[in-house]
């Protein structure tokens, strides 16, 4: 992956040394699995070997340990790059893999307790955030080829702090949008479809369980398509640190094949996983 570009706000601000979003039917995209060091405050990625393992690590610079939230998306460069966001002390930043400046998005972001970007949930052809509140209420933020976002949408009313987990980027369910992953905290993992429709309520349509079981895992997260068959797959790491591949089928009924293991052990010495 190429090298990222530079944070150019105070020191409080770390240093920060791709592929095209899917469509109807279309590959997912191919994107680092981005992971933060406890230990150090450190960004590692890891880009894909395209066949369902991870190339060795890229370290991409300290100081992100005052980070509250980190999420990747592939903004820049016509969809190609591997971009960032980042939290501190409540306010919001972007930076692009190839640009040269970090972006303020704005404050007042410390109001969600959880931000994870699903890449495009509302139409448009750049990747979303979403965010949830202390109530419990679900936001989309619509993404623009600058890195800002466009004016919230709620994506649901209440009852997602119901969920400890929120994952996914790309079509779990072969309709051409892209769908969410949710967690509860009984184990229940469940796909909420996208309509991709940027709707007050709407963005999300029915939901499709999963299966249980799926506290195992102290970390999900997706990045597209890890394995290189074009479908968007599920990475897990359970709770003796070893980390899972679960295959995107594109198929609602079974959305994943049999989980393989990618990585055998030391996963617990990262906190944030995107």
């Amino acid at each position: 992956m190429a090298v990222l570009a530079v944070f150019s706000l105070s020191s409080a601000v770390p240093a920060f040394a791709g592929a095209r979003q899917a469509s109807q039917t279309v590959t997912a995209p191919m994107l680092p699995l981005f992971v933060r060091s406890g230990n150090t405050g450190h960004l590692l990625a890891y880009d894909p070997k395209g066949d369902g393992g991870l190339q060795s690590a890229n370290d991409l610079g300290g100081g992100f340990s005052a980070a509250t939230a980190l999420l990747r998306a592939n903004i820049s460069d016509n969809g190609n790059g591997t971009d960032l966001y980042a939290r501190l002390g409540g306010r919001l930043y972007y930076t692009a893999e190839r640009g040269t400046e970090t972006k303020v998005i704005g404050p007042g972001w410390d109001m969600y307790n959880l931000l994870m970007s699903p890449g495009n949930m509302g139409g448009t052809a750049t990747p979303d955030i979403l965010a949830r509140d202390a109530d419990g209420a679900l936001w989309l933020y619509q993404g623009k080829p600058d890195g800002t976002l466009i004016t919230r949408v709620r994506a649901g009313a209440s009852g997602w702090n119901g969920m400890n987990a929120l994952a996914g980027y790309g079509d779990y369910t072969g309709d051409g949008k892209n769908d969410l992953l949710a967690r509860n905290t009984t184990g229940v993992l469940s796909i909420y479809q996208g309509t991709g429709n940027a709707t007050t309520d709407a963005v999300l349509g029915s939901r499709i369980t999963v299966g249980t079981g799926w506290d195992a895992y102290t970390a999900l997260v997706s990045t597209g398509d890890n394995s290189g068959d074009g479908k968007p797959d599920l990475i897990a790491r359970d709770s003796a640190g070893a980390l899972w591949l679960f295959k995107g089928t594109g198929v609602a009924s079974a959305p994943f094949a049999a989980r393989v293991q990618i990585g055998t052990s030391g996963w617990n010495a990262f906190n944030a996983f995107f």
